[in-house]
C-alpha cells in the first residue's frame, strides 16, 4: 500500500532542493515551471550541512551556520524577486534545515508527502565515485527524483 498515492494527476507539492549553485538555480527555475503548469506547490529547502570537523570546533560550526544562514537569506531574496517579476502565482515555501543534504530533503519530503523532488547535479568530479545528493534520493526510492543539469 502507497502512502503517497493521492489520486491526482501530476504533481501537487514540489520539493526543490537549493544551495544557491548554478545547477540548483535551474532546478528551482524547472520546477516553478513545473508548478506553474501544473498548479502545484513548490517547496525550495536550503539545506546547510556543518560538517563533522565543525562540531569538534564549536568557533567552526557557529561560522558554517551564519554563513548558511547568509546563503539562505540571499536564495529567499532572489526566490521573492522571482516569484513578484513573474506574476506567475506559484504558491511556494522557503525552508532552511540544518544537516546532511540528502537526509534532510528526504525527511522533508515525507513529511511534506512531496510529489517530486528536483535537485541540480552535482558538479564534484568525487561524487562520481561516492555518491551525489541527487543518486542517494533516488536510490531512497520514495519519490519521482528530477536532476537538473
Amino acid at each position: 500500500m502507497s502512502t503517497f498515492e493521492l489520486g491526482t494527476d501530476g504533481p501537487r507539492v514540489i520539493l526543490v532542493g537549493v544551495d544557491g549553485s548554478d545547477t540548483s538555480l535551474r532546478a528551482t527555475a524547472y520546477a516553478w515551471g513545473l508548478a506553474r503548469r501544473q498548479g502545484s506547490h513548490v517547496v525550495l529547502l536550503h539545506v546547510t550541512d556543518p560538517g563533522t570537523i565543525s562540531t569538534m570546533m564549536p568557533t567552526a560550526s557557529a561560522s558554517v551556520v551564519e554563513a548558511g544562514e547568509q546563503v539562505a537569506a540571499e536564495l529567499r531574496e532572489q526566490v521573492e524577486h522571482y516569484a513578484r517579476t513573474l506574476h506567475s502565482h506559484v504558491g511556494y515555501t522557503f525552508r532552511t534545515e540544518y544537516g546532511d543534504a540528502a537526509g534532510v530533503i528526504a525527511k522533508i519530503a515525507d513529511e511534506i508527502r512531496a510529489d517530486a523532488v528536483v535537485v541540480g547535479a552535482s558538479t564534484q568530479a568525487g561524487h562520481r565515485f561516492i555518491g551525489s545528493v541527487a543518486l542517494r534520493l533516488v536510490r531512497a526510492g520514495r519519490w519521482p527524483v528530477t536532476v537538473v543539469p
